[in-house]
């Protein structure tokens, strides 16, 4: 009995020691540079985004973190990077979207897109726009809907590329309004843009980010916005579930994760930084350019919205065929 005691005892000891050294881990982290992957090319949005929160973080960490661009494979290469690094928070990912719909549209990717991560906080979401030439014959979204339910295929929308976002909103809104209308790819949203300026369709669908320019006086004009709640850059605008599709809501958006098994008092500190980041001028000034908006949700919210975001999307991707090229 004395030495099943002693053994309790020793293990209660052992694991005293090991919180106590996960408790000072966190207070001392970060003590060398953090490095954020971002999935996509440097100049893009998210990679912008990455590095205006890097600079808000370096004030609280006294350092700054390193940006490590690794685009491809939507994402997935970066992805596979991180489940590779130690889960000590040096290594983290700025993911968008697309991140828990890539197991749908790939034959097949080496993680588990939820096993294998920790989630930290969503940054931030911004929505697309449905946007048409300022002459168009199309007043309202439900002017569109209507055309289009009244001659199945006859209109077309232009996006930036099959799997996108810009792709993706623009099947559900096919998916849940019982229309069909043609995707059209350009190779990103600013030639989509520019076929609806000089007529070759009458549609796009833009992230904010690519149009809020070409909105404000410009040559095009927006039907509806796909987010639940109108965009403070557009309050004028409906957003699809007012123009005449209930439940309608799609947004661009952004989060941290860390490769799994993280300790939950890193996990903790940098829930807080990046929530604190979130409020630094110069970031919510970015985020204000781009229409997008500042989230800072918990961990177990953010787990919780990737996940329900794979349910939502899953039978969409499947409907409409989307598999990567």
């Amino acid at each position: 009995m004395l030495g099943l005691n002693k053994k309790i005892g020793g293990l209660m000891l052992g694991a005293g020691l090991l919180l106590a050294g996960s408790a000072a881990q966190a207070e001392n982290y970060p003590s060398k540079p953090v490095h954020i992957l971002v999935p996509y090319a440097a100049g893009g949005a998210v990679d912008v985004l990455a590095r205006t929160l890097a600079q808000a973080l370096a004030k609280t960490w006294g350092q700054q973190p390193v940006i490590d661009n690794r685009p491809g494979a939507g994402g997935i290469v970066a992805s596979q990077a991180l489940t590779q690094a130690a889960p000590d928070g040096y290594t983290l990912i700025l993911v968008a979207s697309g991140h828990p719909l890539n197991q749908f549209i790939y034959p097949s990717v080496p993680y588990d897109t939820f096993r294998d991560f920790t989630a930290i906080t969503e940054v931030a979401s911004s929505p697309l726009a449905i946007v048409v030439a300022k002459d168009s014959p199309y007043k309202t979204l439900g002017d569109l809907l209507a055309a289009a339910k009244k001659e199945p295929d006859k209109l077309s929308y232009g996006m930036s590329g099959n799997g996108t976002s810009a792709h993706l909103a623009g099947e559900l809104l096919k998916y849940m309004s019982g229309t069909k209308i043609v995707a059209i790819p350009y190779k990103g949203g600013a030639p989509a843009l520019t076929a609806v300026i000089a007529g070759e369709i009458p549609l796009s669908i833009n992230p904010l980010a690519e149009a809020i320019g070409q909105l404000e006086g410009g040559p095009v004009r927006a039907l509806a916005v796909t987010s639940a709640e109108r965009s403070k850059a557009l309050p004028d605008v409906p957003t699809i579930a007012e123009a005449g599709v209930p439940g309608y809501d799609v947004s661009v958006w952004w989060g941290v994760l860390g490769p799994a098994r993280m300790p939950p008092e890193i996990v903790a500190k940098l829930e807080t930084d990046l929530k604190a980041a979130l409020q630094d001028p110069g970031v919510l000034s970015t985020l204000g350019k781009i229409g997008a908006t500042p989230v800072g949700s918990s961990p177990k919210d953010f787990d919780a919205y990737v996940r329900a975001e794979a349910v939502k999307w899953e039978p969409v991707l499947k409907a409409a065929n989307i598999r990567a090229q």
